[in-house]
């Protein structure tokens, strides 16, 4: 296998959560640019049709399903519609999520408790539905965030905590899995990139980070996804339990 084919997925199957719109639907479309066909998940159904019409453009095929991972049952229904649609399952990327910018003696329990639900708890059901059906050689992308490393200056607790919880989760299941089932599993820490996170985000704010970017500048969608593509292929075949920091060198400012 030459340098450029171990970055193909042909013949390959990912699941891709929160695909509906910003960073997960460029995953979705650079999977399958690269060769792979995609399941896609997502609350927003009709945004969700929007992608699979995207894919299916690039000759791949896709399905998608409307998905809330804070439901266990949900996941598992995510994975069933992969195995009735292609019969296996050799990529997941655990991209759903939500943030909320609230000050930590203001913040209800039960609004602590969406964020984590989802962001960290939902990647573990995910993760466990997916996990029953890879193959040896499979791969789990956690995406958690540069806020599990640094803090972004804003009011982000939950956020900051349940990202920060996918790297130990990453971790653990790579640990569990790679010796025994041959599964790989890491995480992708992003800084600032184009999203409709960073669209609300107050006037000024990004302007105010820039000094902390090396690089000075917000990441654009693609760099991830190129970023992405890599974790998942051939050609990051040794790399496992590790978390990868796609910042601009945010983290080192």
């Amino acid at each position: 296998m030459g340098v450029l084919d171990r970055f193909r997925l042909d013949d390959r199957v990912a699941v891709v959560t929160g695909a509906s719109s910003g960073l997960g639907a460029a995953f979705a479309v650079a999977l399958a640019e690269a060769g792979a066909d995609v399941v896609l998940g997502a609350r927003r159904a009709e945004k969700l049709e929007e992608v699979r019409a995207s894919i299916e453009k690039l000759g791949r095929r896709a399905v998608a399903v409307r998905t809330d991972i804070a439901r266990p049952t949900d996941c598992r229904s995510l994975v069933d519609a992969a195995m009735r649609a292609f019969g296996r399952v050799d990529i997941l990327v655990n991209n759903a999520g939500i943030s909320g910018e609230r000050h930590a003696t203001e913040e209800t329990p039960e609004q602590f408790r969406e964020v984590v639900d989802i962001n960290l708890n939902g990647s573990y059901w995910m993760a466990q539905a997916a996990g029953a059906v890879m193959r040896p050689g499979s791969v789990i992308v956690n995406v958690s965030s540069i806020l599990a490393l640094v803090t972004g200056g804003l009011p982000q607790a939950a956020y900051s905590a349940s990202k920060a919880g996918l790297l130990g989760l990453t971790r653990d299941l790579a640990q569990q899995w790679t010796p025994d089932r041959g599964i790989r599993v890491n995480a992708l820490a992003p800084g600032l990139f184009a999203s409709a996170m960073t669209d609300g985000y107050a006037e000024g704010y990004l302007d105010a980070m820039m000094p902390r970017v090396l690089s000075g500048r917000v990441g654009k969608p693609e760099e991830l996804a190129a970023t992405l593509v890599f974790l998942v292929s051939d050609a990051a075949s040794y790399i496992t339990g590790t978390t990868l920091t796609v910042d601009g060198g945010t983290h080192i400012a």
